[in-house]
């Protein structure tokens, strides 16, 4: 398994009766919901990450099955980039509430595979909901560009619509390890932003770069999504970063859709460290 390290000193992390200690002397409590809060930049009473409503709006959405094109395609990249040997060590950096985390575990599982997987994000509301997902998942508290994962210790790392955040995954992966990275293309949720925005702009779908890791291929998924009902549509909304920069008047348009015919345009690329 991806080896959880202590985020004060770097030392690995050893559970007992729900307790995370190093050899440093620090300690580290498992929540009753499964993770453990390695995020040490955090401020008293501060919202990191998603909030309650934005995990409950992306649960509700993803349990509706509009994103499981993109879950089948990560699934695939996985099987296929997995190393020959049959344990498979797997980092889930901005896992959320675990959706394509659980379903990479089961896909490499089914395929014969031993996989032992490390889900990261910065947000405990949506870690909560990641052991519900039914998967045998380590769950930890903490930013992407501070994985509290030892050196070397992952074959393959998943980054999904989270932060790019390359020299970390340099550091984590071992030699020939493999980036899964999924981000928004160009069109995506284009009707969306029409409906609400009055000047909407298309996403910026430049590939990441990172010295130490090549970009070995690229894979655009888009596919027409429909919306029948009003809640559909504002938990889409609600999910993405939109919500947090709408005001009053966009929000009103918002609440008028009762339906939508919205793209939805994925890219996957894959990159390895050499």
């Amino acid at each position: 398994m991806p080896e959880l390290i202590c985020p004060v000193c770097a030392q690995p992390l050893h559970e007992q009766e729900r307790v995370y200690r190093c050899a440093g002397g620090h300690s580290f409590d498992r929540a009753k919901s499964g993770y453990v809060n390695l995020l040490i930049q955090r401020q008293s009473g501060a919202q990191h990450g998603d909030d309650k409503e934005m995990v409950r709006a992306r649960r509700a959405f993803l349990d509706g099955g509009f994103y499981a094109p993109l879950q089948e395609k990560v699934c695939a990249a996985a099987v296929r980039w997995a190393p020959a040997r049959e344990e498979v060590d797997v980092l889930d950096s901005g896992c959320g509430e675990c959706y394509y985390t659980a379903a990479v575990e089961q896909a490499l599982r089914t395929r014969g595979k031993t996989p032992s997987i490390v889900g990261v994000d910065i947000s405990k509301d949506a870690l909560r909901w990641g052991e519900k997902r039914g998967a045998p998942l380590q769950l930890a508290v903490a930013s992407a560009f501070r994985l509290p994962v030892a050196a070397n210790s992952c074959d393959l790392l998943l980054d999904v619509f989270a932060p790019f955040a390359g020299e970390e995954y340099c550091r984590v992966l071992r030699r020939g390890g493999v980036v899964l990275h999924v981000s928004p293309g160009a069109d995506h949720l284009w009707e969306l932003k029409q409906a609400v925005y009055e000047t909407p702009y298309r996403n910026d779908a430049a590939p990441p770069a990172q010295p130490g890791l090549v970009h070995r291929e690229e894979e655009t998924l888009c596919y027409p999504i429909s919306l029948e009902t009003q809640n559909a549509v504002a938990d889409l909304f609600r999910m993405t970063p939109y919500v947090h920069k709408t005001g009053s008047a966009e929000l009103q348009r918002l609440a008028k859709l009762q339906s939508l015919q919205v793209t939805a345009e994925f890219v996957l690329r894959i990159y390895q460290k050499v």
